[in-house]
């Protein structure tokens, strides 16, 4: 194989996220809401019914559909559909950072602005129930901090003798901060602190 057909071939392609195709993508949208004259933030708590994660409280989003069009189209679509509003009630979507995980996720975050809050049903399937929290809430409170441990358990059939070490191996045990807010009895953590602290910290900052 000739040097130029390589240089060629690399220059002509677009680099993205190795095994981009394998990650599972989705995509969130924070509300932003006026609530007795005051902004605030609406949260979903998952239905008990759901087989990942239910009770859990998130913002509306979902897996990013192969018919969707792009992030943007998925984080409003799950909204609309999750909360029984019109598309047309969501404005000034803004995307934030989005978050690649090695554990196999891609996440996009967006913000937009609900101008009739009070046309939201609910989607029992998917929503327990929906709640606000004011904005200064998050401004004023910092998270709580925890960490996780987590350790690797290679299967049976890893082949030890092949690297330096073997059984004895030094693995680095990795620790994941999990960050907590807690607002009247409800407990906001996990991805959806995580992505909230994100965006509060950018609006924090000074211009």
């Amino acid at each position: 194989m000739k040097l130029d057909y390589i240089l060629t071939k690399l220059q002509k392609r677009e680099p993205t996220i190795l095994d981009y195709e394998k990650f599972k993508k989705s995509a969130i949208l924070i509300p932003l809401l006026e609530k007795d004259n005051e902004l605030h933030l609406l949260f979903e708590v998952r239905s008990f019914q759901m087989r990942t994660q239910p009770g859990d409280i998130c913002f509306p989003g979902g897996r990013i559909e192969q018919q969707d069009k792009s992030p943007l189209h998925t984080a409003i679509r799950e909204t609309t559909e999750e909360l029984g509003i019109d598309e047309k009630s969501i404005t000034e979507v803004i995307p934030l950072d989005y978050i690649v995980s090695d554990m196999g996720r891609i996440i996009y975050p967006f913000i937009g602005t609900l101008t009739s809050p009070e046309e939201i049903i609910p989607h029992e399937a998917e929503v327990e129930e929906v709640f606000t929290v004011p904005l200064s809430f998050f401004l004023e409170t910092k998270p709580e901090r925890h960490t996780v441990k987590v350790h690797v358990q290679p299967d049976e059939s890893f082949p030890f003798e092949l690297i330096v070490g073997g059984k004895d191996y030094d693995w680095h045990v990795r620790q994941i901060d999990e960050l907590f807010y807690k607002y009247e009895g409800k407990a906001i953590w996990g991805l959806t602190a995580k992505i909230l602290t994100h965006f509060v910290d950018i609006i924090r900052r000074e211009p």
